[in-house]
């Protein structure tokens, strides 16, 4: 029992399915899942659609936190690459107007340069990574404002809409084809850290960042990487976001989204100091952190008060992830129960 509790994974993962139990009493119909026009529909399919931009740049946020960096920039990368996409699908932009495959590439390469920029702040600059992506993460709004002309892009009438919406908000063999976008990205990147030595050498890295370059590896060379795969999920986020709105809004899409990824990667159990890592882990507290948001809707919880209650549970999930806390706690208990039971 006790090395199924200590597994990294275990806690994010109990507390995900509590929280389904929870909503199978409360929640009146949570699990309804109906079928319209041969997709499937209910809270669960929801929760499979809006998790997947925050699992993509949980997936990201781990790898950068593995090395003992953060990055806040992700937000602002979402709302560029989401103007990106959709002024040219809309033809605002006056290059590649309606090209769906430009837009994609284009946007994908804007996540890609906005990773190589921070990478390059923090491992050729030397600035610290806090501050480094904070540069981005201020000017990356502006940015997409300057794209958009400040104004909010709409792509309903435009010729590939159709195409571009089903990135975010299609279906495919009856499930969200945003989920199927996850599962891919994940695929790959678990082949990367698991069947190359890049991920040994992320952990050294986050470890012991002095050791890992006496040691010869590209200390530099891969806080660069890791920043630019940052990038690119923060991209990819941010197309199937402004895909499944049908539009930009640099002002609030992915606005504070960075806060909840690095929730995502401190619930699955993720040290903020870096080394060690697990990106399943990471995935399985964003999906917990969109059931959470999911069930406090369904409830009918005040808008006002839904920060205050997801910071309270998370606050609940992350004390009993803490070794000193639960043997504390659980010590303690034994104790008044020994004492109860000799009286």
């Amino acid at each position: 029992m006790k090395k199924i509790t200590t597994n990294q994974i275990f806690w994010p993962l109990a507390a995900f399915i509590v929280l389904l139990v929870y909503n199978a009493f409360f929640a009146k119909n949570f699990f309804k899942i109906s079928i319209l026009d041969g997709h499937l529909y209910g809270n669960l399919i929801d929760i499979l659609k809006n998790f997947a931009p925050l699992a993509l740049l949980s997936i990201g946020m781990t790898l950068v936190i593995a090395t003992g960096g953060v990055d806040i920039s992700v937000g602002s990368v979402v709302a560029i690459s989401g103007a990106i996409a959709c002024s040219i699908i809309d033809g605002r932009l006056g290059i590649f107007d309606h090209s769906f495959v430009a837009a994609l590439i284009l946007a994908l390469l804007s996540g890609i340069a906005c990773g190589l920029w921070n990478g390059f702040l923090v491992a050729k600059v030397k600035i610290q990574p806090m501050v480094a992506t904070l540069i981005l993460m201020t000017a990356g709004r502006g940015i997409a404002q300057l794209i958009t002309k400040g104004k909010i892009v709409t792509i309903n009438s435009a010729p590939m809409m159709k195409e571009y919406y089903f990135l975010g908000a299609g279906y495919f063999l009856g499930l969200p084809f945003a989920f199927f976008i996850v599962v891919a990205v994940f695929t790959i990147v678990m082949i990367l850290v698991k069947r190359t030595a890049f991920g040994l050498f992320l952990q050294s890295l986050g470890t012991n960042p002095k050791s890992s370059r006496l040691s010869g590896i590209k200390v530099d060379r891969i806080k660069l990487v890791v920043y630019t795969i940052s990038g690119l999920m923060a991209s990819i986020a941010g197309i199937l976001i402004s895909s499944n709105i049908k539009g930009a809004d640099c002002n609030n899409a992915g606005l504070f989204i960075e806060l909840d990824a690095i929730l995502s990667v401190a619930i699955g159990g993720n040290s903020l100091n870096g080394g060690r890592f697990m990106i399943p882990a990471s995935i399985v507290g964003a999906l917990f952190v969109q059931c959470l948001t999911t069930t406090v809707y369904a409830l009918g919880v005040p808008p006002e008060a839904i920060s205050l209650l997801k910071a309270i549970v998370i606050l609940v999930l992350c004390l009993f992830q803490s070794d000193s806390f639960r043997q504390k706690v659980f010590k303690g208990t034994g104790r008044w129960r020994k004492g109860a039971d000799a009286a």
